[in-house]
């Protein structure tokens, strides 16, 4: 689905990004300070060319401890310069402030009393470099800025969401309503000759095929969780044993692109008002994430107009949260487009996934743009800061007016669906 840009009568500056990790920098703003005592060292490391479960992993081997133990706030990319906050329990800030590593500094170790969770993280800090422009055309981009801060920015999630093959959320789809067949189909047949490489279109066309054994021979061996899979519907002859043998986290990040799908398919549908209340909207406040039903959209317009609250999509499951009126009969089509119910997450296994509310719109802030040049050539940077879990390529794309920008952004180690 091609989304529908917010600044679209605003001329786009093309370019690419992300041609060397150096050019792209995200740093996490955290949500506390560690508060210096406690069992957890809270440490915060600044890498490249990694990805943060390989971080993790080399910090695990050297301390000695089991990876699971060290939390994180988020994931960021691998070919791009990123610092990120870890807790690792059972050490000492000398031993994590003495750790070395090719691509991996510690910065700084302080103790904490609990472990890092997923989410705790208020915001990412971006400096991208936009390549193969015009230095001049820096001076189109400052109205698009101004109108996204101004209006706010689509709270799209990137295509790196829907993985390499683009089909994560239709995985998800086919786990949600226990179609194995479907399921397996996408994950070992149907080839893509623009993203396949020949040994694996090979394979998927013999799976196709039912051609098992076939398949099993021609898949690479890098592919272990694809093989694996294969032999266990092999041996079984049942797809749903085959489906039970994949990793629940990845059946939970098809789902998660499930949910993103549907809501970027809302919020294009919205796009024209981001920001205007609708009576029955169900409304975010931005400062701490507490939702209300809108009764009078008149009455609550002067806040949203102020940025201190947006309108929301569904992030879908069976417990989400429903608007009422015009925004739901809206996501009820949106629903019906993609012959999903809320109740259909009830029965993902043990996953049941109960679902969320997203605000439409984030705003930018911290905004800031220059031209310039150096060894590799004329570029614009681009520096803002976004809240967590909102997307740095959606924003370079209202820039760029490009959906094939060459390149990720935050999140991209989840995009991994099954490379």
């Amino acid at each position: 689905m091609e989304l529908p840009y917010l600044t679209r009568n605003f001329p786009g500056i093309g370019g690419t990004i992300k041609n060397r990790p150096e050019d792209f920098f995200v740093q996490e703003i955290p949500i506390y300070e560690p508060s210096g005592e406690g069992e957890h060292i809270f440490a915060e490391i600044q890498k490249i060319n990694l990805t943060t479960f390989d971080a993790i992993n080399r910090i695990a081997d050297a301390l000695k401890i089991s990876s699971r133990a060290i939390g994180y706030a988020g994931l960021k990319d691998a070919r791009a310069i990123t610092r990120q906050v870890f807790s690792i329990p059972g050490a000492t800030e000398a031993a994590v402030m003495g750790l070395k590593f090719p691509g991996l500094s510690i910065l700084w170790a302080a103790r904490h009393n609990n472990k890092l969770r997923l989410g705790h993280l208020r915001a990412n800090r971006f400096a991208i470099k936009i390549r193969d422009v015009n230095p001049t055309d820096v001076i189109k981009l400052r109205p698009v800025l101004a109108e996204l801060q101004r209006a706010g920015m689509p709270n799209y999630f990137g295509e790196q969401r829907f993985g390499r093959r683009n089909d994560n959320d239709r995985l998800g789809a086919a786990y949600v309503r226990a179609d194995h067949k479907a399921l397996l189909s996408l994950l070992l047949g149907t080839p893509k000759p623009e993203v396949d490489d020949s040994q694996e279109a090979a394979a998927r066309a013999a799976f196709d095929r039912h051609e098992l054994e076939e398949s099993m021979r021609l898949w690479p061996r890098r592919a272990g969780m694809e093989r694996r899979i294969l032999h266990r519907l092999i041996k079984t002859h049942r797809p749903s044993a085959a489906v039970w043998a994949i990793d629940e986290k990845l059946r939970r990040l098809w789902v998660s692109a499930l949910q993103s799908r549907v809501f970027n398919e809302i919020a294009s549908r919205r796009i024209e008002s981001l920001g205007t209340l609708i009576d029955g909207d169900f409304a975010m406040k931005h400062e701490n994430g507490a939702g209300f039903l809108v009764e009078n959209a008149a009455q609550e317009q002067p806040r949203a107009d102020a940025f201190e609250i947006s309108p929301t999509g569904p992030l879908i499951g069976f417990r989400v949260t429903l608007p009422r009126d015009e925004p739901l009969r809206i996501e009820q089509e949106v629903f019906l487009s993609y012959d999903l119910k809320p109740e259909d997450f009830k029965r993902t296994g043990q996953l049941r996934v109960k679902g969320d509310r997203r605000p439409l719109r984030v705003q930018p802030t911290d905004v800031d743009v220059a031209a310039g040049v150096d060894e590799f050539g004329p570029h614009i940077t681009v520096a803002f800061t976004l809240p967590a879990g909102s997307f740095a390529t959606i924003l370079l794309r209202e820039l760029m007016k490009s959906d094939t920008p060459h390149g990720g952004a935050e999140g991209a180690e989840a995009k991994q669906s099954h490379e």
